[in-house]
């Protein structure tokens, strides 16, 4: 009974504020402690007792008094932290007083007026700060407020066992060795933290709020410039905050630590909450929103030993991102891949007992953790490359990529997941590591095969492009640039996947296709460019390639003969697909093709209601990379932008857009009768800033001029256009192959009558080409570099994964979020 008067009382006092006319002075703590001091309210029982109209109302028509609540629940934080929290009640007094400006810091961020409030010093605010700030005037609110809960994360009792607090200041730069502090256990990294609820619970809720001072980046529109930095992420990060160390290593270890299995009690999840899921969430949350902000790219440097003493004069941008980009330890970079693959890999267990493993959630924040680690710390990525455990990364990501493919509201999903693997794929290790067999079999709808890690690999691919949805077609350059990248390594590819690699080009290939958009033709270039590397560099192992080539060269001699005269195009671009199964139905080589792994789901569409945010263009795959030439000890030479393979004929860009957008039969058709879907690149640079409904919106008033003089909507293929990249078509190596090799393999079928194609390929893998092929072309590597345009999109990106995931309590829900639009499946 006495919760529901304390829930009643705590109403009572909202109404009050709301319809109070006069402002209440800030002296009248009988009135401001109903807010905090005697109630038990849960934050689900504060987001409903305090409705979004009335936090709104209180703001238009009574600031001074929405004002003196914040004041007044910061000073309540600040003096809790000074105190130690030594009292029951000052505990609850914390947990309140944080639960309500979680619900209110929302309302403030997204009325521009009120948004420089929490920087402001107000009058008679004093009491609210430490003594030594008093000479120089208040703390702005924010920082009390972010110093307060930094110092309360580390509270005895309360949010850590009594026998360890964190250190009382940031240790000396050049004196960090490795991550040494930990919430509960003052040991390092590899070590899990003694479980206790309470304090899990405790943490949960601070970090709840922290993430909401955070998340002001959600109510801004997105921004090309780079420059502009979070304030209460720059300041949470910064030397001022004594806690950066203990507070980053303990992020890192809670999240990596974390076993969701436990002791592998069957439905033991069912039985018994897990309070340490919330706290890893919210931890890996608050990572990844501090690691967004590195100062304007400074801090993607780790210091030299020659730069230190700089380092130290000028201070770093970012603690988190330079604490990070400092790991070195060999048992740490371990402790850190081991944690994230156990996690990510997760929800790909299966047992035999249905639904008995708990299953987490929140394997897409584990990805944007994982690219920062690799993208800050390079010595991290060359740890992740120097063993086969980059599998263990590996697999999980295929399976999600492949399970998110038909779904429209995970498409965010399916970038990082690919921007991962182009990052990975631009060094040498990932390609050699692609070699090892497959044998674990997680459940994929996807052909059984008998292979490697780059039949898998291969295999998913093809599955996105033949059967995702539409809004995935500005990926398929980079897909099949991951292809390249890794094809100058590949020993041996099983039959499934070279008959994969085909059929792409016989979709992509098509006369109707290549002419259906200005960037066609650059999938074609990205194919054949796969097929030379394989060619060249390992031709030994590759009979089933080389075999599927020839039973395909009819494609390799129509590319050769490609007509570029007007009737052809026209023609071309006129043909009506016969049948819906097509091209989907081709290349079905053998039986085996057609049997899913056990336990596979096919890829469903989000189910009708589900939210989605809305995500920024990226960049085409011209400005997503840069090229490499492989030398021939190994080294990569950066290559400037010089004419190679597809690259060279890329014409000048037009207005950015989809051509679904104007001819939705043609395209539409073109790859769901070749493959589900259509490459679009080439945007202009200040598109991938806009959102796909700003985009529709300027292109609609688009008038800027192409080639032809008209806007992208309006283009057209002409054969000049044709002519410009048809003579640039890498197929002498290929043709060399067809001439040498077909009339051999035609002998051998007459001479012994052969009709089984396994002795075709015995031929084949004892054969040799040595001295027959043209001279080994350099072996050219597109590396992902960082721009403005990807940072924009991750910005975008991650805050939209932060937003749909917090839903109890509703943190953002309904407030007037402009990073991203919210749409509605």
């Amino acid at each position: 009974m006495g919760n529901t008067d304390s829930k009643l009382n705590f109403r009572k006092a909202v109404i009050q504020l709301t319809t109070k006319t006069q402002p209440v002075e800030a002296t009248d703590d009988a009135f401001w402690d109903q807010f905090w001091a005697d109630t038990a309210t849960t934050v689900q029982d504060v987001f409903a007792l305090v409705p979004a109209a009335e936090i709104r109302a209180v703001r238009e028509e009574s600031p001074s008094n929405l004002a003196t609540l914040c004041y007044k629940a910061v000073e309540k934080l600040v003096q809790a932290a000074e105190s130690g929290c030594p009292s029951e009640k000052e505990k609850q007094i914390v947990l309140n007083c944080s639960r309500m400006l979680t619900r209110i810091l929302p309302y403030i961020f997204e009325d521009q007026d009120w948004r420089g409030f929490f920087w402001s010093t107000v009058p008679g605010a004093g009491r609210a700060v430490t003594d030594e700030m008093d000479d120089d005037g208040a703390r702005p609110l924010a920082e009390s407020l972010l110093l307060a809960m930094a110092d309360l994360l580390f509270c005895p009792d309360f949010t850590v066992n009594s026998h360890r607090r964190g250190p009382d200041s940031v240790e000396d730069m050049q004196t960090i060795d490795s991550c040494e502090y930990i919430w509960e256990a003052g040991v390092g990294f590899a070590q899990s933290p003694p479980l206790n609820y309470i304090h899990d619970l405790n943490r949960t809720e601070l970090l709840r709020l922290l993430l909401t001072c955070f998340s002001e980046a959600m109510y801004l529109p997105p921004s090309s410039d780079n420059t502009i930095l979070n304030p209460w992420v720059s300041f949470f990060c910064s030397t001022e905050n004594r806690h950066a160390l203990p507070l980053f290593t303990s992020l890192v270890n809670v999240v990596c630590a974390y076993d969701p299995v436990g002791y592998g009690i069957p439905y033991n999840h069912l039985l018994f909450s897990d309070y340490r899921e919330q706290l890893v969430e919210q931890a890996v949350q608050i990572l990844i929103v501090t690691l967004e902000h590195d100062g304007g790219g400074l801090a993607h440097r780790p210091p030299s030993p020659s730069s230190m003493e700089d380092q130290d004069s000028v201070g770093p941008d970012n603690l988190f991102v330079n604490y990070l980009s400092r790991i070195h330890r060999e048992e740490d970079y371990d402790f850190v891949l081991k944690g994230l693959a156990r996690l990510l890999v997760n929800p790909l267990m299966q047992t035999y007992l249905p639904n008995s493993t708990k299953k987490i959630q929140f394997h897409q924040e584990l990805l944007v953790l994982f690219w920062k680690l690799c993208d800050f710390n390079k010595k991290f990525l060359f740890f992740v490359l120097k063993s086969s455990d980059v599998l263990d990364i590996l697999v999980p990501i295929l399976f999600y990529l492949n399970d998110a493919r038909a779904d429209q509201s995970r498409v965010g999903l399916m970038h990082i997941g690919v921007f991962i693997l182009l990052l990975l794929s631009g060094e040498r290790n990932f390609g050699v590591r692609l070699n090892k067999p497959y044998s674990v079999h997680v459940p994929m709808d996807i052909p059984v095969f008998t292979g490697t890690h780059a039949d898998l690999l291969i295999v998913v691919f093809h599955k996105i492009i033949t059967s995702g949805h539409q809004r995935l077609q500005p990926l398929f350059d980079c897909l099949l640039t991951i292809v390249v990248n890794v094809s100058p390594y590949l020993k041996s590819l099983s039959m499934v996947a070279a008959n994969k690699l085909l059929h792409l080009l016989e979709a992509f290939s098509t006369n109707w296709f290549l002419f259906s958009a200005s960037q066609n033709h650059h999938l074609v270039f990205f194919l054949l460019e796969a097929f030379n590397n394989i060619i060249q560099y390992q031709f030994d192992g590759n009979c089933n390639l080389v075999y599927a080539i020839i039973r395909k060269r009819n494609l390799f001699h129509q590319l050769a003969n490609l007509p570029s005269d007007p009737a052809s195009i026209q023609k071309a671009l006129l043909r009506k697909r016969k049948s819906p199964d097509a091209i989907t139905g081709i290349s079905r080589t053998s039986s085996q093709e057609t049997v899913s792994m056990e336990g596979s789901r096919p890829a469903v569409p989000a189910e009708p209601g589900t939210l989605k945010t809305s995500l920024v263009a990226i960049p085409a795959i011209d400005k997503l990379t840069e090229k490499s030439q492989v030398s021939e000890d190994g080294t990569m030479i950066s290559v400037l932008k010089m004419e190679h393979s597809h690259a060279s004929h890329h014409t000048p860009q037009a207005d950015h857009t989809t051509q679904a957008d104007h001819t939705p039969q043609a395209v539409h058709g073109a790859i769901v009768g070749a493959s589900d879907t259509e490459s679009v690149s080439g945007r202009d640079n200040e598109d991938v800033f806009y959102t796909e409904a700003e985009m529709e919106r300027r292109r609609m008033s688009s008038t800027s001029s192409t080639i032809s003089c008209t806007s992208q909507s309006h283009w057209a293929p002409t054969p000049d256009w044709v002519l410009s990249w048809k003579c640039k078509l890498p197929l002498q190596t290929i043709m060399r192959l067809l001439q040498v090799l077909v009339p051999q393999v035609e002998k051998i079928c007459i001479d012994k009558g052969l009709t089984d194609e396994s002795e075709i390929l015995k031929f084949l893998q004892h054969g040799t080409l040595v001295g027959l092929l043209p001279v080994p072309h350099p072996i050219l590597i597109r590396k992902y570099q960082a721009n403005a345009g990807t940072a924009m999109w991750f910005r975008t990106y991650m805050w939209g994964v932060v937003y749909l995931r917090n839903v109890d309590p509703p943190i953002w829900y309904d407030t007037d979020v402009r990073l991203f639009e919210i749409q509605k499946m």
